[in-house]
Parts: structure tokens; sequence; C-alpha cells
């Protein structure tokens, strides 16, 4: 039977080709957008939604996210990048239990949908079990959030590991028949796991025609250089693949990656937070590399999408010399939303308010302290507007929150949970 949903009354941002506001309705059916006009007729038997004094937009898409790390929130606000590698990675990572992982990830992408982000890359680099991973998915499966699984293999199995546990989730967890979660290869890359697996991790994502999202540029210039003369010398410097933190390319070598096809995402806060350089946002779209925004991780950082606009913002007007004055609200707001989409590879999908694409929209309150008046909408979401301002989130056309309160999840239950794990693994990580 087919549904209708019409959203009434609201101030409309689209962003595709760039933010544009105007007074509008939009019909939803069957979870796709079908129509976008100032004033639409009655539908009958539609679900109507009053928008009046809200923002009507696209949700947020995070292009890279540490999921799992909801239950060790705050472990590490003032750490380095090294001290996160060593207290995250090396201490806690290896305490999680699948039960861990599990609540972790439907903890934070329920926490993603009750701040507006409506898609989300999980880079998820907790993968140390069959039963760790089947965790994740499940846990994503049931949050109702729009993911891109990017699985990166964790076990001791080396390439042949990889390849055939590799090959295993995607046969038991993802088919192509257009459901909310799909599968991505988190690569370790050259300049983490070496040369060799490297490799491996390119021919996976070939052999199995996934897109790829690979940590390079992110650790000094000469690194930088190094992985991405490997990824030359093999042929493997092409199209569908996103370069997370790459902040010390040069602008030649943004220049190369744009010609490619690759895409940007950067992290603003983590990458200032833990110095891992300046963000090269605003140097990534000079040279043509599609850029998108991710919260990355919740040990060191906020995880809602208007704190990484504000950093993303700030650092770049900042920069020396006055180069990054001409990044604008409009800018960033493209980032996590149509370009947030593009990168993930889901363009076609979300990220505007475009009839024949997902019904992933999100509702912000206007009629509060904190947002009103919104003379400049673009301006007032990315400057203004918090978690507090999200009202109604419906991903493919499904309302997950509905007045300000999640739908259809024991959130004290989850809490909860989360709590006790967190007490686990704090204690086993002492």
């Amino acid at each position: 039977m087919a549904t209708s949903l019409l959203i009434r009354n609201g101030l409309l941002i689209d962003t595709d080709p760039t933010p544009v506001v105007r007074s509008g309705d939009i019909l939803v059916e069957d979870g796709l957008i079908a129509a976008v006009e100032t004033s639409l007729p009655d539908v009958p038997g539609a679900e109507v939604i009053d928008a009046m004094d809200r923002i009507v937009m696209p949700g947020f898409v995070d292009t890279h996210r540490h999921t799992w790390q909801a239950a060790i929130r705050s472990v590490a606000p003032d750490i380095t990048f090294p001290g996160y590698i060593g207290r995250v990675l090396g201490e806690l990572a290896p305490r999680y239990r699948p039960e861990d992982v599990h609540i972790g990830n439907l903890a934070g992408a329920l926490e993603c949908l009750d701040s507006g982000i409506t898609t989300l890359l999980d880079w998820s680099h907790i993968q140390f079990s069959p039963a760790h991973t089947d965790a994740v998915a499940d846990a994503l499966k049931r949050s109702g959030i729009r993911a891109v699984l990017g699985y990166c293999y964790g076990g001791d199995g080396g390439p042949a590991g990889l390849a055939a546990e590799g090959r295993r989730v995607h046969k038991e967890h993802f088919d192509r028949t257009g459901g909310l979660l799909t599968m991505a290869v988190a690569a370790l890359g050259p300049e983490i796991a070496g040369e060799d697996l490297a490799l491996h991790e390119w021919r996976l994502a070939r052999d199995l025609d996934l897109p790829l999202s690979v940590h390079m540029g992110g650790h000094g210039a000469e690194s930088a250089e190094r992985g991405l003369d490997f990824l030359v010398r093999n042929d493997l410097l092409g199209p569908r693949t996103t370069y997370v933190h790459p902040n010390h390319y040069t602008d030649e070598a943004l220049r190369r990656i744009a010609d490619s096809g690759g895409s940007a995402s950067v992290s603003p806060f983590v990458e200032a937070g833990l110095g891992i350089g300046y963000p090269a946002t605003g140097r990534a779209l000079a040279a043509g590399v599609p850029t998108a925004l991710g919260a990355d991780t919740v040990a060191s950082a906020p995880g809602d999408m208007f704190s990484v606009m504000r950093a993303a913002y700030a650092l770049e007007r900042a920069r020396p010399g006055g180069a990054g004055m001409g990044f604008t609200t409009a800018d960033v707001l493209r980032m996590a939303t149509i370009d947030g989409a593009r990168v993930a590879g889901l363009g076609d999908v979300t990220g505007s308010l475009t009839p024949g694409k997902q019904a992933d929209l999100i509702l912000l309150r206007t009629d509060t302290l904190g947002l009103a008046p919104a003379h400049d909408p673009v301006g007032a979401v990315v400057m203004s507007a918090d978690r507090g301002s999200v009202d109604t989130v419906l991903v493919g056309g499904r309302v997950v929150k509905r007045d300000g309160a999640l739908c259809g999840h024991d959130v004290p239950a989850l809490i909860a949970a989360l709590t006790e794990s967190a007490g686990h693994l704090a204690a086993a990580g002492a």
C-alpha cells in the first residue's frame, strides 16, 4: 500500500547546486521526495506535518565516524594523536566484546539521528572477529540510520583473512536491493598498514566493486608524498576513493586527487585537537576535490554536525593571511549535506531536496531563543543551531524522531546498557 506524507509551511533549504531558501511544502510518497512546491494540494490519507517555524532541509551526512566508540565518550579530551593510538586503540579497543560493539554502534548511530545526521559512513576498525562485525551490522540496521559500513579488517589472518572475511561480510550482510545499509572498504592504507597489505585492501574493494575510504595524508608531508607515489606506481590512484585527513598533501597533490576522481573527508575538530595537522578544507575545495565532513571520534571531540561545521568554518576562516576568508556558511552546509552524500557514494540517493531522492529530512526549530530570528537561515543553521534544535528527523520517509524525541527505541534502557559497557571498558583499561 502506498504511503504519503505532506510537510507543510516549512522554510526550505535545498543544497544542490547551492543552498537556496524558500517557503514551501514537500510531498513524500513511499519514502521518496515526490514534489517540492510553494503550495501543494491536499493528498487524501496523507500524514501531515506542520513545519511552521521550522527549517526543513536534507539530513546531515557524516563521512567519517568510528561509531563503536560511543561508550568511551570524552575518555581522552586533551590527548594527542599518538596518545589516542595508545589509549583508545592500544588499551581500550582490545577489551571490546561483541556486545560492547553492538551497544556502542547502536548508541552512536542513534546519537547521529538525534542530532540530525541521517547518513553515516561508519569507519569501523573494531572487526577483531566475525562476531564483532556481525554486531556492527546488526546495530546499524536496528538503529534506522542510512549507513555505509566501512569494513576495516582487524583479524590476525593477514591478506588471506582480509579477503575471506571481507567476502563473507559482503555476502551475508549486504545486497543490492536498495536497503539502508551498504558497504565500503575502510583501508588502513600504505601509511599505516604498509604497502603489501594496502595492495590487498584495494584488491578487495575492486573485486567486490566497493568504494574505499583510507587514512592518507595525515601523517606528515614526507609520508603523504610517499603514500601517493605508492598509489601512482600501482595504478591505484582513481575514483571512488576518499582520503581521510588529507592535511599534509600539497596543493599539487590535491589537484592530482581531484583529477583522479578522488574525494576528501575532513574532521576539523579532531584534526586540530589531536595535532593531526591544519584541516585541508579550503585547499581541497580550491583544488576541485569533493570535500565532506566527519566527527571522527567522540573519545576526544563532539559527535554532532553542528559542532563539526562550526569548527570547519572557524578554522578555515582563520587561515594565515586571510587565505580562508572566502569560505562561507553555504560552503560548509553543502559539505555537511550534498557533498557529504557524494563523498559517501550516495549522491544520487540523498543529500538534497531533489524529487526522486530518498526523503532523508530534518526539521529544525526556529522558535527558540538560540535561533530566532533566523535572518539568514543558512547562516543560522551553521552558526546558531544545535542538537536541541532538531525537532523531527526522517530517513527514507520514515519518522525516526518526532517532537524532539527519538521514536521506536527505549532510550533510558539503551543508556543503561551503554553505561554498563563503559564501566567494563574503563575498568579493564585502567
